[in-house]
């Protein structure tokens, strides 16, 4: 009974959220050219199957069912756009997801700039996460120092205690900084050489 109970709240759940992501209005539906519809779903990287049963999920609203041929016809002309290897490096500098959607011929190209997009964006990522942590912790300090004028003087050891720690944390977040910083540049160097050599053969250096 409590194994029946999940699985019908697993499906209630799982028909709500796909209730509440539809990928096409009744209205888009209805005036669906399904071949520029396909063209930008291939343009976008979307996973094929996944997006043309969610498609279709959609229209059943309205009881119309896509043209699954001509939607094709238009999501692999969008693949062309998509699978070139300065798509890639946009698409990983953007820390968006990869379906592994690119043919054989064009997914090296389009992998080696997704590839040096993604370090691009995760290094920054982890340079504004430290920031943040930074600035938390200087906050922390000033806000011990005002209550150490005020403290009891058993409480004035533990607080000088933590103070000390997040003074020792600053340090460590200022090295790391540096350390991720030199990385960024380097990469950001790496960038700046595939923009102007796109369809080389070999990785930028270091990749």
């Amino acid at each position: 009974m409590i194994r029946l109970f999940l699985a019908l709240a697993a499906a209630i759940g799982s028909g709500l959220l796909l209730a509440s992501c539809n990928t096409l209005s009744k209205e888009e539906c209805v005036a669906a050219d399904w071949r520029v519809i396909g063209e930008s779903d291939g343009a976008a990287g979307h996973e094929p199957q996944q997006r043309f049963a969610a498609h279709a999920k959609s229209c059943e609203r309205v009881k119309i069912v896509p043209d699954q041929t001509i939607w094709f016809q238009g999501y692999q002309a969008g693949l062309v756009r998509y699978c070139t290897p300065l798509s890639g490096l946009a698409r990983g500098q953007a820390g968006s997801g990869y379906a592994n959607v690119c043919p054989l011929e064009t997914a090296p190209g389009f992998l080696r700039g997704f590839g040096l997009g993604s370090k691009q964006h995760d290094l920054q990522a982890r340079l504004s996460s430290m920031q943040n942590d930074y600035s938390f912790k200087e906050t922390s300090i000033d806000e011990l120092s005002d209550k150490l004028r005020d403290a009891k003087d058993d409480e004035r050891s533990e607080m000088r205690r933590r103070i000390e720690d997040l003074e020792d944390d600053l340090h460590d977040i200022r090295r790391d900084q540096r350390d991720v910083q030199d990385e960024l540049e380097r990469v950001n160097e790496d960038v700046e050489w595939f923009q102007r050599n796109p369809n080389a053969e070999l990785p930028a250096p270091g990749y």
